[in-house]
């Protein structure tokens, strides 16, 4: 039977839903290197004419931007306390974290002293503007968490994992002081967006490239409670809850799906030990979306095109009964070929409907 064509919003809303799609929606995800040459060697002016071009469903973001535009304690660091250094990788450049600044605590009370950011620092009605200037073609993704990553930048990551095991009220009451500010900041956000985000990005690195990054047991301990507030706070305002982890994630997705309530998966590393899309589609896919899934450390990078038209065809048909997004792995690199990317998105739009 004949479908009409739908937005890139209702193919995600569809999913959401489980309600049958025109075609598989896809997404982007990449270095601004990566966006700035497709635009140059696309012929497009920005992020939306690219999407256009490509059959892109990727949301339209709203962030409440910040009022002041550096901690109040130290004018070279972010309202976090923490000093970045542009570093150059050849092909792009990254800010990584090069000052702590809870390094030195040694005690709960060092952490309470620290100037915290607060949720009045941030233009909540500049989030009002935004969502009134949206045509309701995109699905909408507003506000985010992801704790850990940032007491990494603001402890030093050895420091922060070495506090889970032998600091652990240090790494509780930094991560209380994290959440509390999310919590209200986020709020605020959602209820200025009057009822228009229709996803959150909640995350946490919980795999590594082979391994699991934290026990079960740390994860339940540190990381899970929070998750679960903030996954609560969400669907109380009708948010869907879009769920980042990369790596051999495996052993912690009953919790995601079963305690903490996520809705989409991302971003399908199955490479990696017990993420093959095999055990993905079989198991997690009847149960939540799935989101990601062409390799971006290997196929998109350094495969042909040949390989990456490959991969998209058994991506979907190994995700032939699931609620999928296409999508790359992760960000896209400068490596990566402008043929191999218009590949993908040509390749799975050619596929249409599963």
């Amino acid at each position: 039977m004949y479908m009409a064509a739908m937005t890139s919003r209702e193919r995600w809303l569809a999913l959401f839903n489980r309600q049958a799609v025109d075609r598989v929606p896809t997404d982007i995800w990449a270095t601004p290197e990566v966006f700035d040459r497709l635009f140059r060697e696309l012929g497009c002016a920005n992020k939306e004419e690219l999407c256009r071009k490509l059959h892109i469903d990727a949301p339209a973001d709203v962030w409440p931007p910040c009022k002041i535009k550096h901690h109040p304690d130290d004018p070279q660091a972010g309202i976090w306390g923490v000093r970045t250094t542009v570093i150059n990788y050849g092909t792009g450049e990254y800010g990584e974290a090069s000052y702590a600044p809870l390094a030195a605590c040694e005690t709960v009370e060092d952490v309470h002293r620290f100037k915290w950011p607060s949720p009045d620092w941030f233009d909540y009605s500049a989030v009002t503007e935004m969502v009134r200037k949206l045509d309701g073609t995109r699905i909408v993704r507003g506000s985010g968490y992801e704790p850990f990553l940032l007491y990494c930048s603001m402890r030093g990551m050895e420091q922060a994992y070495e506090d889970l095991l032998v600091n652990p009220e240090i790494a509780h009451a930094a991560l209380t002081h994290i959440f509390d500010f999310y919590y209200e900041h986020n709020r605020r956000s959602w209820e200025a967006a009057g009822g228009k985000v229709d996803y959150m990005y909640l995350a946490e690195d919980l795999g590594g490239q082979s391994s699991p990054l934290f026990s079960l047991e740390t994860y339940r301990t540190f990381l899970r409670p929070n998750q679960v507030k903030m996954a609560a706070l969400a669907k109380s305002m009708g948010i869907k809850v879009f769920y980042h982890t990369d790596g051999a994630a495996q052993v912690f997705l009953d919790d995601l799906i079963n305690v903490v309530g996520v809705d989409v998966l991302n971003p399908l590393q199955w490479r990696c030990p017990g993420m093959s899309r095999e055990f993905l589609a079989e198991k997690i896919a009847p149960r939540i979306m799935l989101h990601g899934g062409i390799d971006n450390q290997q196929t998109l990078p350094f495969g042909t095109v040949e390989d990456v038209v490959s991969e998209v065809k058994d991506c979907a048909r190994i995700f032939k009964d699931a609620r999928w997004i296409c999508a790359p792995c992760h960000n896209i690199q400068p490596v990566t070929p402008t043929a191999n990317i218009v590949a993908m998105y040509e390749t799975i739009h050619a596929i249409g409907v599963k």
